[in-house]
């Protein structure tokens, strides 16, 4: 079982930043994936960024540039820094990840994140 601690969420005004972390704890001390999603208000859930074991990086379009996704392994933990915040990145965000062979991973609670004047 794993176990994910979200924290970092809060208001902000736009143009501002926050930083998002993750940390996995329990019997799975490694993981291929480690990723951040977001759901809006009336939208679907979306991946914002992922990183993978080796480094590999992917981000949403509409954050590239904006923020960016890193991993400290041995901890097991993610990170989520959010640079120019706009009112559309607005959502709940969730932390997840893949197990090595488990693409269905674990979620962790979701963190609010507002930004608004």
């Amino acid at each position: 079982q794993v176990q994910l601690v979200e924290s970092g969420g809060g208001l902000v005004q736009p143009g501002g930043s926050l930083r998002l972390s993750c940390a996995a704890s329990g019997s799975i001390f490694s993981f291929y994936v480690m990723a951040w999603y977001r759901q809006a208000p009336g939208k679907q859930r979306e991946m914002v960024a992922a990183i993978r074991s080796g480094g590999n990086l992917n981000y949403a379009d509409s954050v590239k540039g904006r923020f960016t996704i890193s991993r400290d392994n041995p901890k097991n933990t993610v990170y989520l820094q959010m640079n120019s915040l706009k009112p559309e990145d607005t959502a709940v965000y969730y932390c997840n990840v893949q197990p090595y062979g488990d693409p269905a991973g674990f979620w962790g609670q979701g963190t609010q994140v507002t930004v608004s004047s």
